[in-house]
């Protein structure tokens, strides 16, 4: 009796070892297959807004990151102590499910890049920028209001000097007022000593030299005719005639895909009508490039007062130093427009 008694308690001690072992080698393969989970997809962003509740960050990660994997992520976030979350995390293929969890857990953030160009007016910056950061383009604009004033700038019409178009990096949380001042900061860093200089020499202020790249950046789309047209504007300027720069009226029109400005539009009571108001506009009428900033300092010098778009269409100009060559160009323009029925 008794050696039976012994005998059924060694048999129950090894049952009991044999399923410890095997739950433990289940757990133990469990615990591999989350946390050893690989990412196969193409490298996918995960954006957690400022006071996501432990529920959302879990249905934020889970978004964009569909399928076992994204549950996997969001499982050990919560299993590691996660409560809440805030920032952007760039998930790349080959990422480990727990590495993941861990990066978002203690906040080590991916930077992003931000590249803009071809903007026109602050509000469109603003859109392009909220796009890609966290702050709304609200922000933006009231961040523009704060910081750039005490940097020199006297009124929200000369903002768009501020900028370069560029490509720059940042975290996905920086506030708007650390985003305007680093793409001022690297304006200032254009601006050389030597830059102002040359500026200062041909009567114009970084502000102004920014607007005239604006308006030649508008005015013709063959870059190697830029530095012509910016020159052309300060022959004028410095001679106290009006600009009659057609982009300018059509930012006062609001309409920059006039074909043909008429006198209607020459009409429009805008300070940035320059057949209406002499000197330059109150700012830039886009953001223009460092490449057309270059371009208006560095201009070759000629005696150049008029320009006309060429009646062939290819975008570039004519260009006379008297006013009776420049009305025979404006002809030929104006009959080419006709010939093709545009108003």
């Amino acid at each position: 009796m008794a050696l039976r008694t012994v005998l059924t308690h060694r048999h129950m001690k090894k049952k009991l070892l044999i399923i410890t072992a095997a739950v433990l080698l289940l757990a133990a393969g469990f615990a591999a297959y989350v946390t050893l989970s690989t990412f196969h997809g193409t490298p996918t962003r995960i954006n957690i807004p400022e006071g996501s509740s432990k529920d959302a960050v879990q249905a934020i990660i889970k978004e964009a990151l569909p399928g076992s994997y994204g549950r996997k992520v969001a499982m050990l976030w919560a299993l590691s102590g996660g409560r809440t979350a805030h920032g952007s995390f760039l998930v790349e293929p080959g990422s480990k499910s727990l590495n993941v969890a861990r990066k978002i857990r203690s906040g080590r953030q991916t930077p992003l890049r931000f590249t803009f160009n071809n903007v026109r007016t602050l509000q469109q910056l603003a859109a392009v920028a909220s796009r890609t950061m966290e702050f709304s383009e609200t922000d933006f604009l009231v961040a523009c209001d704060s910081v750039l004033p005490p940097r020199g700038y006297r009124s929200a019409a000369e903002f768009p000097a501020a900028f370069l178009p560029d490509t720059y990096e940042f975290y996905w949380t920086a506030s708007p007022e650390y985003f305007v001042g680093k793409l001022a900061d690297s304006r200032d860093t254009f601006w050389t000593p030597e830059r102002r200089k040359a500026a200062a020499s041909m009567g114009l202020t970084p502000v102004e030299v920014a607007t005239i790249a604006s308006i030649a950046e508008e005015e013709t789309a063959a870059a190697d005719e830029r530095a012509t047209v910016a020159r052309l504007y300060v022959n004028r300027l410095q001679r106290g005639m009006k600009l009659q720069a057609d982009p300018t009226v059509k930012f006062a029109v609001g309409d920059f895909s006039l074909r043909r400005i008429t006198g209607r539009h020459l009409g429009v009571q805008s300070p940035y009508n320059t057949y209406m108001h002499e000197g330059l506009p109150p700012g830039p009428i886009r953001i223009p490039s460092a490449a057309t900033l270059r371009a208006v300092l560095t201009a070759p010098k000629h005696d150049w007062l008029y320009m006309c778009a060429k009646e062939d269409f290819s975008g570039r100009h004519n260009f006379a130093s008297d006013g009776a060559t420049h009305m025979a160009n404006a002809r030929r323009y104006r009959a080419a427009l006709d010939r093709r029925g545009i108003k």
